[in-house]
This record gives structure tokens, C-alpha cells and sequence, in this order.
């Protein structure tokens, strides 16, 4: 890639105010980033060392395993930039680009189960395990009106612990979930499309959330995500358009 474009003072002091670019990334989310703390990998690495080579900073890396965690951290001003879905309770204190990926969100059930397509799964007596805090549980709490949400560390792992009737979860480590566990089935179709976006506090200036919205956009354009996505062996949409 060539040299970055100019940016503005503004910009520049708005989004890297400490003179590098803080960004949160999710390795609780595999589909978007993999490995360590100590030396992560995955889409949202390469977005935020590239959104910083663009603002001409260094980037620091702040790794955490939930959901919940990348909002905090975004919402309360300690990084510049994460990667989280577009949720409107979210959106109170966040600012959103377009997404740059989709997701899916699926349910898995054993077997016997008489719940059969994701819309048999909105009824009385049906608990559904969610990771607590992630775009899913965000989305069911919001559009179930008859079954009832139970959070734990992992969707699948309150499934198990609670014996419950549905476990929620990316369709990606959900499906693996299934095949290595006899007995259980995913549940088609998806019940949601997760919309990954780039997030940075709803105070910080509007022409560097301008800014940021247009260097994700072009990124997706330009075929820098879908790169990414299959250096990191990650299955996923890159959506077409670029609206928010």
C-alpha cells in the first residue's frame, strides 16, 4: 500500500488523542480475531493497524474475550476504536460505521428437540443460552417475547451446565460445537445477521467519525477485508454495500 493520505489535526487528535491508535479487539469472537494477547491475529488486527497507518500512528492493542468488554472500553473513552456489532442499545453511546462483515446467528438443539426452524424457538418453557453481553443476547432480549434468555460465559456452555433447550451462538464455532457433539443439531435458518462495524466513542468528532466511516468503506471496496478473511481462514460475508 502506498503512503497514507493526509489527515487532518482534528481528526488525527480525535482519534489517536495519546498519539497512537488505541484499539480493542475480541478474542472471544473467532471469526474476527485469533490467537493471544500476546500476539493476536485476524481481521480486526489488520483493520486496526491499517486504520492507524492511514492516520500515520502507531496502534496499541487492547485484547479482551467478550463482547461486553470491546463496548466498555469504547463507551468509556479508554480505547479509540473497536470492533463491535451494530445494536441499537449500543448505539447510545457509540458511533458506527458500515459493517464491514456479516455474521450469522444460529441455534443448536439436541436431537429430539420439537424445535425445528429458529421461529419454533420464541415460546413458553424454551430457554435459550447466550453469551452474556454479545450482539445475540443484545438481539434476543429485545425480540423474544416468550422464551427466556440465559446468560453464561459461552452460549454452549450454560446450554450444558443449565440442561437447557437451545444454546444461541456464530454460526461458525456453533457449527463446529455440533460436530463434535453427538446428539445435537443447528437449527436453520439463521435467526439474525450480525453487522460487524468499527466503533468509536459517540463524543469524539464528528469529521473523524466521518473520517473512520470512509476508510472502512474503502477498505471493504477495495477488497482489503475479504483479504483478510482468507489469511485468517475465517468464512464470512463482506457485504457489498456501505451504508450504516
Amino acid at each position: 500500500m502506498g503512503a497514507p493520505a493526509q489527515v487532518s489535526p482534528e481528526v488525527l487528535a480525535a482519534l489517536a488523542p495519546q498519539g497512537e491508535l488505541r484499539a480493542v479487539v475480541n478474542l472471544g469472537n473467532p471469526v474476527l480475531a485469533q490467537g493471544t494477547p500476546d500476539a493476536p491475529s485476524g481481521v480486526t488486527v489488520d483493520l486496526a493497524r491499517e486504520l492507524a497507518r492511514r492516520l500515520g500512528v502507531p496502534v496499541r492493542l487492547e485484547c479482551v474475550d467478550a463482547a461486553r468488554l470491546s463496548f466498555a472500553a469504547v463507551a468509556e473513552g479508554r480505547v479509540d476504536v473497536g470492533f463491535l456489532a451494530v445494536e441499537p442499545e449500543r448505539a447510545a453511546l457509540v458511533a458506527f460505521t458500515a459493517p464491514y462483515v456479516l455474521i450469522e446467528g444460529v441455534f443448536a438443539v439436541p436431537e429430539g428437540s420439537p424445535v425445528r426452524t429458529a421461529d419454533d424457538v420464541d415460546r413458553p418453557g424454551v430457554r435459550v443460552g447466550v453469551k452474556q453481553g454479545s450482539a445475540y443476547d443484545l438481539y434476543l432480549t429485545r425480540t423474544l417475547q416468550h422464551a427466556e434468555v440465559v446468560r453464561g460465559a459461552d452460549g454452549t456452555t450454560v446450554f450444558e451446565a443449565d440442561g437447557l433447550e437451545v444454546a444461541a451462538g456464530i454460526r461458525q464455532p456453533l457449527t463446529r460445537y455440533v460436530a463434535e457433539h453427538p446428539g445435537l443439531r443447528a437449527v436453520e435458518p439463521r435467526f439474525t445477521e450480525i453487522r460487524q462495524a468499527v466503533a468509536t466513542g459517540r463524543d469524539r468528532d464528528p469529521a473523524a467519525v466521518a473520517w473512520l466511516r470512509d476508510a472502512v468503506a474503502d477498505l471493504v471496496a477495495d477488497g482489503f477485508v475479504a483479504a483478510s478473511l482468507v489469511r485468517s481462514g475465517q468464512d464470512a460475508t463482506v457485504p457489498t454495500g456501505t451504508s450504516a
